[in-house]
């Protein structure tokens, strides 16, 4: 039988025709062959071999390589908190034990550059239901336990905000989390924590990447031999009771008496919502059996993609809320960082129910939070509400409402509000929110966590049955109150291998040649946040100050928007268009912004319709405007 240096020469042939033939980008071709060639690939060498015979037997056409090329084309990114993509045996471009091997080896180079010398650095670890999540934790701890860390290992499935607060309680140097969120089950992937629980900020983000790029051999060392030294500990007995202790200082006292439905979505969820949903006298708590199960394939969940930003991910638990008669429908995604939610639109039996969005669970979310402090005189001109630049402007009139600071200037994600945080003082910090679906009351973590934001959701929907109405009408009083905001993102993923390249150019023509007018209202500024400039239609750019990242915001003309200026110099956030590409993915996202002024209750309807219409329109143009 032919030894694996015997078919080497043949298969670097191999790679060579297909690339010759375009079945094999250049990258993918050089890469195949040092994964056959390097000692450094050397465990991978032989499966790698048998994938290139494989294809090699089919011929040169694209197809018969297609599946390397996906996962050599490129480098997978470690972006600014970690790495995900779709798992493969092999490959640069693919979660596999030397991708990810490589991200452990990166942050232990660099922390080890970074601490002062004689101090261990320490590493909390967890992982969620995905496959080969617990494989990918043990990994990493044997990385990490070869450049002479101790870790503290959660077994069994925790959630990320868990994981947080095990940072913060152990007083780890860092941690890392195995789990791709709401990503399809092909897919996984590492978060990557510093000390004090928030996913790594500058500078520690660019240090890691530079590690993780310059990485050439990743070190092991055993676990199981850890294990019985103590280099390894296992904290879960300590951590979860402490971790939900924690979760439950933000309950308020108030009525109980609803049912709850809760969906974990096949993920880990009910190791953080229910203990504490029970432990703040919500009894009436019943998990979803088709979604209930730990699953990494996610079987009952449309799509397979359990992303509670999707309302179709709720449907069956809604179904049998209605047949039972509950209060209240719930739904973490697989991590349980981000919570969905429905809800009956009225109190008559029979009521149709309907989802809510990320926007408006954070307009009731905030509202709630503030009122339960002013009603007990607790809420003070100090307390600060804190979201991103792309999290509904309605946030900031129920901050201004109640005389509350807010900070609504951040890049998206929850990483810049946990860092906010440190920033203000946990002192003065009261509820951070973002359109996706992340919410954090409490500063017991440093990332948006499912389990206080179910807790906060239950006591409202409480409070409102107990008084005769739902949340569904709640959030039309506030309407009224403060004006109707509607909000919709557009996804539009550009595929191939030149969809990252189109992305780039629909950004820069944006930005170079910005729309007159968009959804039919002219286009009064355009704020650049790359270059951290403004510019009104025939007026030279103006620098503001402001947190750098890739995104173009065009505030559209508001002639009915009364509300005052902040200090930002910017109006709250109004009829708006944002456009911000991925960092990892050749996908673009536009994020849509629709206002009417505070009316009648008698005039929501007309308000609502008109604002779907105007959402219609701006989308509709900002398709045609990256041509799909």
């Amino acid at each position: 039988m032919p030894t694996a240096s015997d078919l080497l020469p043949a298969r670097l042939a191999a790679v060579s025709s297909a690339h010759a033939a375009g079945a094999l980008t250049e990258h993918s071709a050089r890469v195949i062959k040092d994964w056959l060639t390097q000692p450094r690939y050397a465990e991978f060498a032989d499966s790698l071999g048998e994938l290139v015979d494989t294809a090699a037997k089919a011929g040169t056409a694209r197809e018969a390589w297609k599946a390397l090329d996906d996962v050599y084309w490129t480098v997978i990114p470690f972006g600014t908190g970690g790495r995900r993509g779709k798992m493969f045996s092999v490959g640069s471009n693919a979660i596999n034990d030397r991708t990810i091997g490589e991200s452990a080896q990166g942050l232990a180079d660099y922390m080890r550059r970074v601490l002062p010398a004689g101090d261990v650095p320490t590493c909390a670890i967890a992982y969620d239901t995905r496959h080969q999540s617990e494989h990918f934790a043990t990994l990493c701890a044997e990385v990490l336990l070869a450049a002479g860390f101790r870790i503290f290992f959660l077994r069994g499935f925790r959630s990320t905000p868990e994981l947080s607060f095990a940072v913060r309680h152990t007083g780890a140097s860092s941690g890392i989390m195995v789990t791709a969120s709401h990503n399809p089950p092909s897919d996984n992937a590492v978060k990557v924590y510093w000390a004090g629980g928030v996913q790594v900020l500058p500078p520690h983000d660019k240090g890691i990447i530079d590690c993780v790029m310059g990485v050439d051999t990743v070190h092991r060392q055993s676990f199981a031999a850890a294990v019985k030294d103590g280099r390894v500990r296992f904290v879960e007995a300590e951590i979860d009771p402490a971790f939900v202790t924690a979760v439950l200082l933000q309950a308020t006292p108030g009525p109980r008496d609803i049912s709850i439905l809760y969906t974990p979505l096949h993920g880990v969820g009910a190791s953080a919502v229910v203990p504490v949903l029970h432990g703040a006298g919500f009894k009436r708590l019943r998990l979803y059996g088709p979604q209930e199960t730990p699953d990494g394939d996610f079987p009952n969940v449309p799509g397979h993609v359990a992303n509670p930003e999707n309302p179709a991910v709720l449907d069956g638990a809604i179904t049998e809320a209605t047949a039972l008669g509950d209060d209240l429908v719930l739904a973490s995604d697989p991590d349980c960082d981000r919570l969905g939610a429905a809800a009956p639109l009225s109190r008559q039996p029979g009521s149709p129910w309907q989802t809510f969005t990320g926007n408006q669970l954070a307009v009731l979310l905030v509202d709630w939070v503030l009122s339960t402090r002013q009603q007990d005189n607790r809420l003070h001109s100090t307390d600060r509400i804190v979201t991103t630049l792309v999290t509904t402007g309605m946030v900031r009139r129920l901050a201004e409402a109640y005389g509350a600071a807010i900070t609504d200037s951040l890049q998206v994600g929850f990483k810049w509000i946990g860092e906010e945080i440190d920033r203000i003082g946990p002192e003065n910090f009261l509820f951070g929110c973002e359109e996706s679906h992340g919410y954090l009351a409490g500063t017991h973590v440093r990332d948006k966590d499912a389990s206080v934001a179910a807790l906060l959701l239950a006591e409202l929907t409480a409070a409102l049955k107990a008084s005769g109405t739902t949340l569904h009408e709640h959030l039309d009083r506030l309407f009224c109150l403060h004006g109707c905001h509607m909000e919709r993102q557009v996804s539009i993923t550009l595929p191939g291998a030149a969809g990252m390249e189109r992305m780039r150019e629909i950004m820069a023509r944006l930005r170079a040649n910005p729309p007159a007018t968009l959804g039919g209202l002219p286009v009064e500024r355009v704020r650049d946040y790359a270059t951290l400039t403004t510019q009104t239609p025939g007026m030279a750019p103006v620098a503001f100050a402001g947190a750098k990242g890739d995104l173009v915001m065009f505030d559209l003309a508001s002639p009915s928007d009364s509300a005052a200026t902040p200090a930002s110099g910017f109006p709250a956030l109004g009829n708006a268009v944002a456009a911000r590409p991925s960092g990892t993915e050749p996908k673009i996202k536009f994020y849509l912004f629709a206002v009417a002024p505070p009316g009648a209750p008698q005039a929501l309807a007309a308000a609502k319709a008109m604002l779907g219409e105007r959402l219609d329109r701006l989308e509709r143009e900002l398709r045609a405007l990256a041509g799909v």
